[in-house]
């Protein structure tokens, strides 16, 4: 099982390629950024674990290297948003990075497992896809935006008000996009079953939705949710490399392309939206099945969701548009 790490240098990148180089099921890991990837798999592989550590960077061939053979890769890659810079600069520029990866990853590891962490996710997996299938190489049940921060985070604030001591034996389905509003748990479908006082939800579901700023805070201006980020990157990857080697009834909410996988039409038809995460079953193909906890949303829920909707849509549009009409370069 080789694992690619695209943007492994990063502040998510690092700690996640750690998590990725000590995990059994790993035999390969080859990393890959603009900078300082030789020096991070060299650290990497002084670690006591079967997977041999490599690290490339562009020259030299170094993508195709590094790409070549792949089962699966995972893309942290971008830049955090530095002072003066509008969202709009921030998008342009990521969305550039994620586009340039995932061709790589159409021309060297056509059949690989694509998990965009990248953000704004809502954007970029739909430009990931609109990549694939203008190289001829898109499955829809291979291409996954990471979402799991948003149910590790239901998952651990939700602890607070249950008192479960690990908060990890919930299963809390978190469904929509990936920001903000367009996040929303249903704390409804919780297991086990979570009494979560009236006067307390409005605060569990926005610091659900918006816990991201809870972290850029408490850094002070040093930095985002990154190693929260690499732990939920590191979850997801090791359950797709899990299902790749076999294993059955793995489920897990993901973004993904919703006409591709089985269950998804239906799910579409509600949300209006082509692509949206939903609890989806895994296996060796990838994407087995979505499921429709949709319909399933208390009233309350329902409301979130139609605010999610429609912030959807637009972020959707707007990787689609990125690479149907790509931003002109700015005239020097």
């Amino acid at each position: 099982m080789k694992a690619v790490v695209a943007g492994a240098s990063g502040g998510i990148g690092q700690p996640l390629s750690l998590l990725l180089k000590i995990c059994p099921l790993i035999d390969e890991l080859s990393l890959y950024d603009v900078v300082n990837t030789p020096g991070v798999a060299t650290d990497l592989s002084h670690i006591s674990s079967p997977a041999v550590v490599t690290g490339y960077l562009p020259k030299d061939d170094g993508m195709k290297q590094s790409f070549s053979g792949a089962d699966i890769v995972v893309i942290p890659a971008g830049i955090p948003r530095k002072p003066g810079m509008t969202r709009d600069d921030l998008f342009k520029i990521n969305a550039g990075i994620v586009r340039d990866l995932v061709k790589g990853v159409a021309e060297h590891c056509p059949k690989a497992f694509v998990l965009i962490i990248s953000n704004p996710v809502n954007s970029t997996v739909p430009i990931a896809a609109e990549v694939l299938k203008n190289a001829g190489v898109f499955d829809p049940k291979k291409l996954f935006g990471v979402t799991t921060l948003d149910v590790v985070r239901a998952e651990t604030f939700v602890a607070t008000v249950s008192g479960e001591k690990d908060p990890s034996k919930a299963t809390i389905p978190v469904i929509g996009g990936h920001s903000g509003e367009t996040i929303v748990p249903l704390f409804s479908q919780a297991k086990p079953k979570v009494e979560i006082p009236a006067d307390r939800l409005d605060a569990l579901v926005n610091r659900v939705q918006f816990g991201g700023d809870e972290v850029v805070k408490a850094k002070d201006g040093l930095g985002s949710a990154t190693l929260s980020m690499a732990y939920a990157g590191f979850r997801f990857a090791e359950k797709i490399v899990k299902a790749a080697k076999g294993e059955t009834g793995i489920i897990e909410p993901t973004f993904v392309y919703l006409a591709g996988v089985e269950g998804g039409d239906a799910i579409a038809k509600v949300t209006g939206c082509e692509y949206f995460s939903v609890p989806v079953e895994l296996g060796p193909e990838g994407a087995l099945k979505a499921i429709d906890v949709v319909s399933g949303a208390n009233d309350y829920e329902k409301n979130l969701l139609e605010a999610c909707y429609k912030g959807l849509k637009g972020n959707i549009e707007k990787g689609v548009d990125f690479v149907k009409n790509p931003p002109q370069p700015a005239q020097k």
